[in-house]
């Protein structure tokens, strides 16, 4: 697994930490279930994946053509 390290602003990351609370989970385990499509979907969360998927393959395809 890779490590993935985010810049999240201080109010999303209070929210996610007092969701995390609420649920008995880690930051990183609330970040997940929404990710995996718990009750409530972050649309910031999802965002945020869809544009780290799209540099890792845009890192894979110039990484291809070298």
């Amino acid at each position: 697994m890779q490590l993935v390290s985010l810049e999240v602003d201080s109010q999303l990351f209070r929210l996610l930490q007092n969701a995390a609370r609420a649920n008995n989970l880690s930051i990183e385990e609330e970040c997940l279930r929404r990710l995996e499509g718990g009750e409530r979907r972050s649309r910031y969360l999802q965002a945020l994946v869809a544009e780290l998927r799209a540099d890792e393959e845009q890192r894979r395809e110039s990484s291809q053509m070298m």
